[in-house]
């Protein structure tokens, strides 16, 4: 079964500073039918306007991956660690008990485009944790880069949580399958152009939900940057 969750009927929230639109329900926008997928909670799209940000706040048992589309984002945190995620590259910080942190846009003249994604631990009250690693566009261009993992295998990210994020680029004749653990969920994130998933179009910003679809294909993209999770139930 697949189920399309088309971008138009994602919600949303105009800040100002900070546009974001939400495939789950988060803050504000509360929708029962759509609390997440399996351990997926979160996936965001936010776009922060130059010289603005997220002030200092905290986060208490969740495991959060960045992942830049355009842009900076500045990052620190109350571990010490303290950089700048820019596009191609791929942040996982560890909340576990409890940390606090600030994302900021520090250019003048360009927005930060990027993907907040929660993931729920296998276990509450771990110690915090931050890793950062950048993957190149080459090595997802007409495959699907394990990016996160629980186990850091293919020097992918290691999260603390039953699940996997790939990420690939699609253009023309481009194409990927992956087998899928029936026993398990899958989401196709689509973050930018167009590409067919196992027979579907499906446009920026739309997602779809895989249960005992597989394998999974992905072709007849359109300058298509995806994102592929492989989640426990």
């Amino acid at each position: 079964m697949i189920r399309i969750r088309k971008s138009s009927d994602r919600g949303y929230a105009d800040h100002g500073w900070l546009k974001s639109y939400h495939t789950f329900s988060f803050a504000d926008y509360y929708d029962p039918e759509h609390m997440g997928l399996g351990n997926l909670r979160v996936i965001n799209e936010d776009r922060i306007a130059p010289g603005t940000g997220f002030a200092p706040h905290g986060h208490r048992d969740m495991e959060i991956v960045s992942y830049v589309l355009d842009g900076a984002l500045a990052h620190k945190d109350s571990l010490g660690n303290e950089g700048v995620i820019r596009a191609g590259d791929v942040q996982r910080m560890s909340a576990g008990t409890g940390v606090r942190h600030s994302e900021f846009n520090h250019a003048t003249d360009r927005i930060t485009h990027f993907l907040p994604i929660w993931i729920v631990p296998s276990r509450k009250g771990i110690a915090p944790e931050y890793e950062q690693k950048h993957f190149d566009a080459a090595d997802k261009r007409g495959a699907l880069r394990l990016i996160v993992s629980p186990d850091g295998r293919e020097g992918s990210l290691t999260i603390h949580a039953d699940a996997c994020i790939r990420a690939g680029l699609f253009d023309g004749d481009d194409a990927a399958d992956l087998r899928l653990d029936a026993s398990r969920l899958a989401c196709v994130h689509v973050a930018r152009g167009s590409i067919e998933v196992n027979g579907q179009r499906l446009g920026a910003g739309d997602a779809a939900a895989l249960d005992g679809e597989s394998p999974l294909r992905l072709h007849g993209g359109r300058d298509a940057e995806v994102l592929v999770f492989d989640l426990a139930r």
